[in-house]
């Protein structure tokens, strides 16, 4: 990347992170462990004195522009919510009283550090586990709505990337034409739902407060017998208003008989806190086509930020999208069989 057009994560140095942390009252021993992040910096800190007990903070930079401060602060809200209600979601702590700070331009927040690792999926007990927290947690999300976050929808996650791509020239030129033409299809499936295209009916599955990015990366699970056991929700960065199968689709995998026993380990865990919409079942399918298309253009917007050539050399290359085109082709084909069935 040119030095003429610096990315502004270029001045979030080492000397900035602990110089904000100071000035909210937590004092690093000057450590810095990057942790995996993408879309924001995401640090972990030793403290030279406790926290409300915790000597080992996470502070999140969020990517400037991204979001507006009445958003992170609504994101905030509800995982203070889900604390609350004794969801095992990790809330921003508070330092000086309020959990969104701003340094040098950038806003952050610190929270406590969470130990765990990946969730067995194969695991039908884990399952049930992790369909119970989410019912809790799709309790607290439909008790009012967002009023500053987004709705989950074809608009945002499919016309809005899709036009990007195509006003940058994003797409390789030998396989443009297919990939508009194959995206414009899948589009017009997945607007056959209309709680997904933008106007929802009043009859249709309800959209409450999400998770939103419940992918198993995002849940930490401690073993049985060892101090908060089970699940461990975390960054609620991508929190957003949809329907509550967009919590369960994405800890889903391998071949359909593989996802519907998964499924009904989740839904059996689910009901026994929250009813769950069998109708909503019916947008696992375009749900995973919005996340292909928006996961493409999310590269292709991020590809200022010097992390991102590096993490994706692959994504320039007309072979990457001939694979995209043939995974549309695919997701049309699944979005025209019956629902999986939990």
């Amino acid at each position: 990347m040119s030095t003429e057009t610096p990315h502004p994560f270029d001045a979030l140095t080492p000397d900035v992170v602990l110089d904000a942390l100071d000035a909210a009252g937590l004092y690093g021993d000057g450590r810095l462990i990057t942790l995996n992040s993408y879309e924001n910096r995401v640090y972990q800190i030793p403290l030279e004195t406790p926290y409300e007990g915790h000597d080992v903070v996470v502070a999140k930079f969020y990517r400037p522009q991204r979001w507006h401060r009445a958003q992170i602060e609504e994101e905030h809200v509800f995982a203070a919510e889900l604390a609350a209600a004794e969801v095992p979601a990790v809330a921003p702590l508070c330092p000086q009283g309020r959990s969104l700070h701003e340094h040098r331009g950038f806003l952050w927040s610190a929270s406590p550090r969470r130990g765990g690792r990946r969730p067995e999926l194969d695991d039908v007990e884990v399952l049930e586990w992790i369909g119970r927290f989410l019912a809790r947690l799709h309790t607290v999300g439909e008790a009012r709505p967002f009023e500053h976050r987004h709705r989950l929808d074809v608009q945002r996650y499919a016309r809005e990337p899709l036009q990007w791509l195509n006003d940058h020239d994003t797409v390789p030129i030998e396989v443009a034409r297919e990939w508009r033409e194959i995206s414009a299809e899948a589009v017009a499936c997945v607007e056959q739902h209309g709680v997904l295209s933008g106007v929802p009916t009043p009859e249709g599955p309800a959209c409450i407060r999400l998770h939103g990015d419940c992918h198993p990366g995002n849940i930490l699970w401690t073993p049985e017998g060892m101090p908060g056991a089970g699940p461990h929700f975390v960054d609620l960065d991508d929190a957003c208003m949809g329907p509550a199968v967009q919590d369960l689709w994405m800890l889903l995998s391998g071949d359909r008989a593989q996802q519907i026993r998964q499924l009904g380990a989740l839904v059996d865990g689910y009901e026994q806190f929250r009813p769950f919409d069998r109708r909503e079942l019916a947008l696992i399918e375009p749900l995973r086509t919005l996340r292909l298309i928006h996961y493409n253009a999310w590269i292709a917007r991020r590809w200022d930020d010097p992390s991102f050539p590096p993490s994706f050399p692959w994504f320039a290359h007309p072979d990457h999208w001939r694979g995209q085109i043939r995974l549309l082709r695919e997701q049309i084909d699944a979005m025209q069989l019956p629902p999986l069935v939990a």
